[in-house]
């Protein structure tokens, strides 16, 4: 006698009589998948660990927080991002392109781990022996180091009952899969159902638990989206592979902020953490040469030094090309119409290309005047002076508006050795500048280019 089946949506859990191409209930294509009709319930499978009794609703005002356990996780870099280390009971999702040093970063925070806590390293990608010399490259030999090399959900859990992990990791959550769910691993049901199943452990058993998760060619996780709303916190790495710095972002986290940045070089022993980004963004500058300008950025709490280079030349084609790398396009191309229009500089015939140094995102309106200038330098093929750091928003009239944070960013130039700085005339509050410091105010760009580049 054939075993009976059900048919049911990958993406909405909804179950149908026979298959369909297209669900009916959300409209999903090719989401329809055939599975064996088990008495039990479907769900079954990603309840967590076992012998956990369903929870009863309580009152806000009985529930204690006093055992909220934070623990550092080796790194200062990761546990700035994190919010002052990796909270107990977490679901943390670590995506990144390939190589760029996403199950480096967690195997080497093991050995700072594995002092106090026991730890499970989940790898669906490679076998115990690669693991193992990929532990020794790292000197990574904790004795409270486990690892399995293991795709089954199922089998995963049954692990967790026996050894009881403090931490867990799995790399990578495209290569696990429910036995309970028939289609492939890395498609969107099994990615929604594996979560859910290390969410269910994270909550009702207290393990700290890392994933990682691979990036699609838009550079977003890939999977559905609702795979980051499942998660605690997600963090990206960015950053060239054929450079050696890496930048650790939270786009979300329910424990801390999410304007932190850690920032990491890639070594042959694995990534060293980098607690002063802003000396290494600025290394191997230019003297004395034209289109290059300084800034100082806000990265959450963290004064950055950056370097931003452009470069205008006459175009040899009827529509100009434009560039734009690590600072946004739309802003860019607004700033160059504003240099058009309220800075005197034709540069409508010109090819506009521009850079920010070392890999970072410039996402900040402080950085406008230093884009300005850069480009203007460029065309006018004059140098800025080497010891100048410009600050400031630029409005579509060529105004120059305050910065927030302004005694901090000071603070950190001084203490790099700069010795002018350029700032808006209207800004909030008593600037005191340290010695040594010469403070320059302009109202527009036009004043800011007549400062170093002359009439």
């Amino acid at each position: 006698m054939k075993e009976k089946s059900v048919f049911y949506c990958t993406e909405c859990g909804n179950e149908f009589p026979k298959w369909s191409g297209r669900c009916t209930a959300c409209g999903a294509w090719n989401s329809i998948v055939e599975k064996p009709a088990f008495k039990e319930d479907r769900r079954s499978a990603v309840q967590g660990p076992r012998g956990v009794s369903l929870k009863k609703p309580v009152l806000l005002s009985e529930v204690d927080i006093t055992e909220e356990l934070r623990f550092d996780t080796g790194m200062g870099e990761l546990d700035r991002v994190l919010g002052g280390g990796a909270v107990a009971g977490s679901l943390v999702l670590v995506g990144g392109a390939p190589g760029i040093g996403k199950s480096t970063l967690l195997l080497q925070i093991c050995q700072h781990i594995g002092e106090e806590r026991r730890i499970l390293y989940v790898t669906g990608e490679e076998s115990e022996r690669q693991l193992k010399m990929r532990a020794g490259r790292l000197s990574v030999d904790s004795p409270n180091l486990l690892i399995l090399s293991e795709t089954n959900m199922s089998d995963i859990l049954e692990a967790v009952d026996q050894v009881s992990p403090d931490v867990l990791i799995a790399d990578s959550i495209q290569t696990l899969y429910s036995p309970e769910n028939q289609s492939a691993p890395g498609s969107v049901g099994q990615v929604k159902e594996c979560t859910m199943a290390l969410m269910q452990l994270a909550k009702g058993s207290g393990v700290t638990v890392f994933v990682i998760g691979h990036v699609n060619k838009e550079g977003a996780i890939a999977g559905p989206k609702v795979l980051e709303h499942m998660v605690d916190c997600v963090l990206y790495f960015e950053g060239d592979e054929s450079l050696s710095c890496r930048i650790l972002r939270a786009t979300k986290n329910r424990f801390g902020s999410t304007n932190e940045i850690g920032v990491f070089e890639m070594a042959d022993h694995g990534l060293v953490e980098i607690p002063n980004p802003s000396e290494m963004l600025l290394s191997g500058r230019p003297k004395n040469t034209p289109g290059t300008c300084v800034t100082c950025v806000m990265e959450g709490s963290r004064p950055v030094l950056a370097e931003i280079q452009a470069l205008l030349a006459s175009t040899n084609y009827n529509v100009p090309r434009r560039t734009s790398n690590g600072f946004d396009y739309n802003r860019a191309m607004l700033l160059l119409a504003v240099l058009d229009k309220r800075g005197g500089l034709k540069t409508g015939g010109t090819d506009a290309y521009l850079n920010v140094i070392g890999g970072l995102y410039i996402n900040e309106p402080a950085a406008d005047l230093a884009a300005i200038l850069a480009m203007a330098s460029s065309y006018r093929d004059i140098p800025i002076p080497d010891d100048l750091v410009v600050l400031g928003e630029v409005g579509l009239t060529g105004e120059l508006r305050s910065v927030a944070q302004l005694e901090q960013r000071v603070s950190e130039i001084a203490r790099h050795g700069f010795k002018s700085l350029i700032i808006p005339k209207q800004r909030r509050g008593k600037l005191n500048p340290p010695e040594g410091l010469r403070i320059l105010e302009a109202g527009n760009i036009r004043e800011a280019m007549s400062l170093i580049l002359g009439a």
